[in-house]
């Protein structure tokens, strides 16, 4: 009886979908970065899949980043958050890549939804929501959202 809940317990605890040996799956946000990286309450960095907001770190103040930081932080700042993750688990500066909700709703639609945020496609992360991302930016640029009527297209770090 005992081998049989070993067994049991292992396959709970061992979950076949992506990502799902990642990091955490509920956190708390204590810092906000910028428009697409936040800091949990154990330290860890999460940067935002299939997100990329204007640079205001290292030296940068990019046209929209301020206003990224900002909405991210109305968004985040201070709340449990609900962390999801696709193939890849990490970047290369070693923060967790993840699908960021609060309350039922996805911060990395919503940052690009409005116009905070552009689609950065790393493959294989988000190669299933991809399309579905860039109508929203498609959109969000038509109707000049966000950065996409407040910025130069030269001053958009996606444009570039």
């Amino acid at each position: 009886m005992r081998e049989g809940l070993a067994v049991v317990l292992l396959t709970v605890a061992c979950s076949s979908e992506p990502g799902s040996a990642c990091g955490p799956t509920r956190a708390k946000v204590v810092a906000v970065t910028d428009g697409d990286t936040v800091t949990l309450a154990d330290g860890e960095k999460i940067r935002y899949l299939l997100v990329d907001t204007n640079e205001i770190t290292g030296g940068h103040n990019d046209c929209y980043g301020q206003e990224a930081r900002i909405l991210n932080e109305q968004l985040v700042l201070d709340k449990t958050i609900d962390l999801t993750y696709d193939d890849e688990c990490r970047d290369r500066f070693g923060r967790l890549l993840a699908w960021v909700s609060v309350g039922g709703q996805s911060v990395n639609r919503i940052m690009v939804e409005r116009g905070y945020a552009c689609v950065l496609y790393i493959a294989p992360n988000g190669a299933d929501e991809r399309a579905e991302y860039e109508a929203l930016e498609d959109a969000a640029r038509a109707e000049h959202r966000g950065m996409w009527g407040a910025c130069a297209p030269e001053d958009i770090a996606c444009d570039q």
